[in-house]
């Protein structure tokens, strides 16, 4: 099979090639595991904290990506769930122990064991893979391979984000950064609180004529002040001074939510301009989103099933995918990119 590797960590430039495509056997689905022909994979900033080394695989060569979406292919023992040729998607959530309080509470992303597909096992950058069954997701047949990728991750985080962001009917909602989870935030938002009004702060002016384009309230950049102040903020940039700007634009009591695995160091100086009295006073909270737990990507898939919720995709074969990243790197985004393996 043909199959992207990572073998070494690196900054990515505008001529980087940092996977190399290469043959690779077939795997074969251990004990509890299934067998998946990779038809679609989403590209998510995730891949890229992993080339640059702020998120280090867990071992090297590696096959990266964690939206996946496929055909069963095969059944190792004491896996029951799936049979042949069901469609089914894997996202960022790999496994966890299983027995702590976390697990048992339906809390896995907080798990110490917690692994991630692409970072700690071979993830979906390939014609084929495998994926623990309880990692599996049956995918609904209303959405195309391609729509349903980003769902898996970028979709799932951003639903568990606007859980957590607290944001009701009527309230006013902050973006920070808008690619593929923010784009889908917006979505989600129209169809199941179609009375919040959103407000979008990008870095460049073709995310925010797509944030206006998508039904955004109001666009400015990364360090503007909103019309009014916001009930909460969900960001979901690499970086650190939309956070710091960001907590100037909420209310008192209002609730900043970090959608992010990872900030770049390079942007660490930002923290320092946080003045207490105009950035977090007046009970103003931070909380970050860690990972995504199993229950976020089956409720997401099935809300965005009933509403009918699709991203914008821009696709690319196999062979594209380290321009796919270059691009993405240099935020060149509008919606979600996904590997096709056709």
């Amino acid at each position: 099979m043909k199959a992207l590797f990572l073998r070494k960590m690196q900054n990515i430039g505008p001529d980087s090639r940092p996977l190399d495509l290469l043959e690779t056997p077939i795997p074969s689905p251990g004990p509890g595991e299934v067998l998946i022909r990779v038809a679609a994979c989403g590209i998510c900033h995730t891949e890229l904290d992993e080339i640059e080394g702020r998120l280090p695989p867990a071992f090297l060569p590696i096959i990266l990506g964690h939206q996946v979406v496929g055909r069963i292919e095969g059944c190792g023992s004491g896996a029951a769930h799936f049979k042949s040729g069901d469609r089914v998607g894997v996202g960022w959530f790999s496994d966890s122990c299983g027995a702590c309080a976390f697990c048992r509470s339906g809390f896995e992303n907080l798990c110490r064991q917690y692994q991630a597909t692409g970072r700690d096992r071979h993830g979906g950058y390939a014609e084929y893979m495998t994926a623990p069954e309880k990692s599996v997701f049956a995918m609904p047949d209303s959405f195309s391979d391609l729509d349903a990728a980003p769902l898996l991750c970028a979709g799932a985080i951003g639903y568990r984000s606007l859980k957590l962001s607290g944001i009701g009917e009527g309230g006013c909602l902050g973006l920070t950064g808008f690619g593929a989870s923010g784009h889908l935030i917006l979505r989600l938002l129209r169809k199941t609180r179609p009375g919040t009004r959103v407000f979008v702060f990008a870095r460049n002016e073709n995310e925010r004529r797509f944030a206006l384009e998508s039904g955004a309230a109001w666009a400015g950049g990364t360090d503007a002040e909103s019309p009014e102040k916001l009930d909460a903020v969900v960001d979901t940039t690499p970086v650190w001074t939309p956070v710091v700007e960001a907590l100037k634009n909420l209310k008192a009591g209002g609730r900043l939510v970090i959608n992010a695995i990872r900030k770049e160091e390079s942007d660490k100086e930002s923290l320092l301009r946080i003045d207490y009295p105009s950035h977090l006073w007046m009970e103003k909270e931070v909380k970050t989103v860690a990972n995504v737990a199993p229950s976020d990507i089956a409720e997401f898939l099935s809300v965005a099933a009933e509403m009918s919720i699709r991203p914008d995709v821009r696709t690319y074969s196999l062979d594209q995918a380290n321009r796919a990243l270059v691009e993405l790197k240099e935020g060149l985004i509008r919606g979600a990119k996904v590997l096709r393996m056709d």
